[in-house]
């Protein structure tokens, strides 16, 4: 796995652990594929590229974040990458 990759799967378990400790997903992992990440939204297992899964996360926290003082990992760019 490249460096850019590590990187990139590190941003996104940090964002499913907020995600978790917020109680906006129930549960989150390592996916079948070294590219894949597992997020439990909503009673359900879903698998996302890690660059989609950073996304979904972003826009997960950026939606719960409305009217909240605390920070999250995400620009604004991934949120519109996500909605497209």
């Amino acid at each position: 796995m490249s460096s850019a990759k590590a990187v990139l799967r590190k941003e996104v378990e940090h964002l499913a652990e907020e995600a978790f400790h917020r109680k906006l997903i129930s549960g989150y992992g390592d996916g079948p594929d070294s590219n894949e990440y597992q997020i439990v939204f909503q009673g359900k297992p879903r698998h996302f590229p890690l660059e989609s899964a950073h996304s979904f996360l972003c826009d997960l926290l950026f939606d719960n974040e409305v009217g909240e003082n605390s920070e999250i990992l995400c620009s604004a760019s991934d949120v519109k990458e996500y909605k497209r």
